[in-house]
């Protein structure tokens, strides 16, 4: 069976700096009864749950589902490093589509920690050990935390390959935070400017500055989806449909090619786009309004060129002709993203659902996109993880 599935319900709760926020379960609960406020449903109508987080205990998920009913049903947790939240998503969406369940939802949290991300497991080697082996050849600087070397070496890799200018990057960060500006669930909403950021402190020199990093985040999504004709039925509303959705993990050439930019998923990001528009019958010229993971201002500009909106080493063009902003081609993180929207990682892919899910209802205030029909979203995960989601306006 392919059920179409439909996006019924999407809440979330604002994002806060670490030490802010209520514990994780009650960020969990807060999101799951904004979602099932939004769809009009009880929570006596989910029949799976799929709950996303990183750092934390087994069956994390439970405690959030049991502060809101406890009627046995499964609840499955999800770990699928920055991906989570999609990946999560992608399970309650495919258990929906192949007609095991009518009603699925799916709920993501964290509750972070200040500073860099880093492994609670010391005792073992690390799920990103062939990764770092090669990062540690290309790049250097053990003294530099990892994931900064990661994406900023990507940077890095694009500026050396293609001459693209550090500001550029500062620009996509200015942008974000000029979006950000109009949503209220974003735990930055400063609005900064491309000075601003390229004369933050730096974190590597001539490479990336502090602003160009994402923050560590704490805080709930949640989507329910459910099929169609579960919603005719309930009387639910159907206007935003999963259309395709890919998930994609890591390729030989994510480290054959020793380069960095495909160390961070470039591959994995195409091979899921492009399965994910073949899905749905679209191209990258059809889509309205993209959430993409812009853990790092580098990263978002790698993206596009991932996702085919714009060929190899021409992200930097894009930008500066405006085509990720309002009143051009695309409009690219209309929430401020997680450079500024905030990255609590089991939310993050949940939170871009809630997001677009706006956006093509209309319901997104000073931040909607006109006329929006088509909306993808990219979800990373780095050892890895690749997801693209397609909604269209049904």
């Amino acid at each position: 069976m392919t059920n179409k599935v439909f996006v019924a319900g999407v809440g979330m709760n604002q994002f806060k700096k670490p030490g802010m926020s209520e514990p994780y379960d009650v960020m969990g609960e807060q999101a799951i009864r904004a979602a099932l406020a939004d769809a009009g449903l009880d929570f006596s109508d989910i029949q799976q749950a799929y709950a996303g987080y990183v750092y934390g205990d087994s069956t994390c998920g439970q405690k959030a589902v049991y502060r809101v009913g406890m009627t046995g049903i499964p609840v499955l947790n999800v770990n699928n490093n920055c991906a989570t939240g999609s990946s999560a998503l992608y399970l309650a969406r495919q258990a929906v589509q192949s007609g095991a369940v009518d009603c699925a939802l799916a709920f993501g949290f964290e509750q972070m920690n200040p500073g860099a991300l880093k492994s609670r497991w010391d005792d073992r080697a690390p799920a990103l050990e062939r990764a770092a082996k090669v990062v540690d050849e290309l790049v250097g600087h053990p003294e530099i935390p990892s994931a900064i070397r990661q994406f900023a070496g990507a940077g890095r890799a694009h500026m050396q390959k293609y001459g693209t200018k550090l500001e550029t990057f500062a620009k996509v960060r200015a942008k974000a935070s000029r979006h950000a500006a109009n949503n209220p669930l974003a735990v930055f909403r400063n609005v900064v400017t491309t000075e601003d950021v390229m004369n933050a402190p730096m974190l590597w020199e001539g490479v990336i500055t502090r602003l160009m990093a994402c923050p560590p985040t704490c805080g709930g999504a949640a989507a329910i989806v459910v099929s169609e004709a579960f919603a005719r039925k309930r009387g639910l509303r159907t206007d935003v449909l999963i259309a395709g959705q890919s998930l994609a993990t890591d390729l030989p050439s994510t480290y054959d090619a020793m380069d960095m930019i495909r160390v961070v998923g470039f591959d994995m990001t195409a091979l899921a786009a492009k399965q994910a528009y073949e899905q749905a019958g679209v191209g990258p010229k059809d889509v309205d309004v993209i959430e993409l993971h812009d853990c790092f201002a580098q990263n978002e500009l790698i993206t596009y060129e991932g996702l085919g909106l714009c060929g190899e080493g021409e992200g930097e063009k894009l930008v500066n002709d405006g085509d990720n902003t309002y009143g051009g081609r695309w409009v690219t993180n209309p929430s401020g993203g997680l450079l500024s929207k905030g990255h609590p990682l089991g939310a993050t892919g949940l939170a871009q659902c809630y997001e677009l899910t706006h956006q093509l209802r209309g319901t997104a205030d000073q931040r909607q996109v006109a006329n929006a029909k088509v909306a993808l979203q990219h979800n990373l995960g780095l050892g890895g993880a690749g997801v693209v989601t397609i909604y269209k306006r049904a």
